[in-house]
């Protein structure tokens, strides 16, 4: 996750205001802040599949919007990974243009997220974090404007998609079987990219074919 923040004056009262307090998630690894999440679809049986066929790329999208189709060091770590865990589970791969029972895609998503934070109440509450005879100037006062700035949070995720192609319906629509979703610190952190895909299929042991 990115942060993109556009003030000094909102970075300085946030150092103010946080400096001292305690934030249980600095004392985690990355590896115990990801955040792993897995849906399948009502009525899917895997044991009904045998093969499928797995981009080698990874589609990136910003803002609901297609921006591009990449291979990083990350993502080949992550694809060849849920290629050996969907093998190990008795599925075989097949090449493209290869008729395949299930689809697979992985795509990295990015959202921007935009906001405002105002810190007048903090001020207003505390009357100011040092009294003016601190810099020598006993038995003034001083006024404080506020501190406020705008934002800008963008959010990434990693999602695996598997699409069933065995059994399109009679309009010829194909149905989303199973998603997996990875997001939290270090998610694209390289070294990592094999673990967020082997959790995925962890928390789901019902995909298997005999």
């Amino acid at each position: 996750m990115k942060w993109k923040i556009i003030s000094s004056s909102l970075l300085f009262a946030a150092m103010l205001a946080t400096g001292c307090s305690k934030d249980p998630a600095r004392q985690l690894e990355n590896d115990e802040n990801g955040v792993y999440i897995t849906n399948r679809a009502p009525g899917a049986e895997f044991s009904q599949y045998n093969s499928f066929v797995l981009a080698d790329s990874v589609v990136v999208l910003e803002n609901n919007q297609l921006v591009e189709k990449v291979r990083t060091d990350f993502d080949a770590r992550f694809i060849n990974t849920v290629a050996s865990q969907m093998e190990s589970r008795g599925f075989v791969r097949v090449s493209h243009g290869a008729e395949a029972d299930l689809g697979i895609t992985v795509s990295r998503i990015y959202n921007d997220y935009t906001g405002i934070v105002n810190y007048n109440d903090y001020w207003g509450y505390y009357g100011g974090y040092w009294d003016p005879w601190y810099w020598g100037y006993p038995g003034y006062n001083y006024g404080y404007p506020g501190f406020y700035g705008v934002y800008t949070i963008t959010d990434g995720a990693v999602t695996v998609d598997m699409i069933d192609l065995k059994n399109a319906d009679a309009n010829g629509q194909l149905r989303l079987i199973w998603n997996g979703l990875v997001r939290g610190s270090g998610t694209f952190n390289t070294s990592r990219a094999e673990a967020h895909a082997t959790a995925l299929f962890q928390q789901s042991p019902y995909i298997s074919t005999p």
